[in-house]
């Protein structure tokens, strides 16, 4: 009855110890009463020990798989607050062009550049449609969209946009300049902060997002009237809206410049 025991005793143990836990918790939680019994059921059981190392390595493998694959799945830290959150409301008036507004916000401790993206480039522009926001700095955009008339015996108000806008972060240092390559050369870095929906709004009947949206229109000329004066005082050639000539080209000087300093060669 003994050699039956033991043999059980044995094939227990195998069982046992691939789901058992590890060597350093098992012996503190063996002190006081309990420690003479656990000494002599480790002694007992000298094959279950044999095979720890290689079952306890092997969970050990599998536990981190798991918590990349977990961290993978989960959503990314947002660095950007939007108002609207997940759609831009637009006027509908076939055959103009119309705007939307959205506020930005950097809700990080950091430094963090945005960039928009959208499906239709030809018929849709943003302004600005990029930038860099210091923590807890906003600004509000203006989004730019040609509406196409309804076909057939298509309602106006029935008809759904297609087009979609992305609006992309990215964490960068503080005195860093916008160029447009910080998003290609950081790209995994950068998070998909929101992917924004197209909706149409009845201009004739008031509502309490077309009314949000008349607000934020305001703010944001006022925003660019604000911008333009210092410009027009200190005496740089403007063009258009605002745009100053050769800005982009001495923020991409500067950054190839830095770029070389550091031993990056420019792309």
């Amino acid at each position: 009855m003994m050699g039956v025991d033991e043999e059980k005793s044995e094939g227990e143990g195998k069982v046992w110890s691939l789901c058992r836990m590890p060597k350093l918790w098992q012996m503190s939680s063996g002190n006081g009463n309990g420690s003479s019994s656990s000494s002599s059921s480790s002694m007992g059981n000298s094959n279950v020990y044999q095979q720890t190392p290689s079952s306890e390595r092997s969970a050990v493998t599998s536990s981190n798989a798991f918590f990349s694959m977990a961290k993978s799945l989960l959503p990314a830290r947002r660095r950007l607050r939007l108002d609207p959150s997940n759609k831009l409301y637009f006027p509908y008036e076939p055959g103009k062009q119309v705007r939307s507004a959205i506020d930005i916000k950097n809700t990080s401790k950091s430094h963090v550049a945005f960039k928009f993206q959208t499906t239709a480039p030809k018929s849709c522009y943003m302004r600005p449609p990029e930038g860099i926001l210091g923590p807890g700095e906003s600004l509000i955009a203006t989004v730019f969209k040609f509406v196409e008339p309804p076909e057939n015996n298509e309602k106006p108000m029935e008809k759904k946009s297609r087009v979609k806008f992305k609006i992309m972060s990215l964490k960068v240092k503080g005195e860093t300049d916008y160029v447009p390559e910080l998003f290609e050369e950081q790209k995994d870095e950068v998070t998909v902060e929101q992917i924004l929906l197209v909706v149409f709004l009845d201009p004739e009947r008031s509502c309490p997002a077309l009314e949000k949206l008349k607000r934020q229109l305001a703010e944001a000329e006022a925003a660019l009237e604000s911008r333009k004066k210092p410009q027009e005082e200190t005496g740089p050639r403007i063009v258009g809206e605002g745009l100053v000539i050769d800005e982009w080209k001495e923020r991409r000087e500067r950054y190839l410049a830095k770029q070389q300093v550091e031993g990056v060669a420019p792309t």
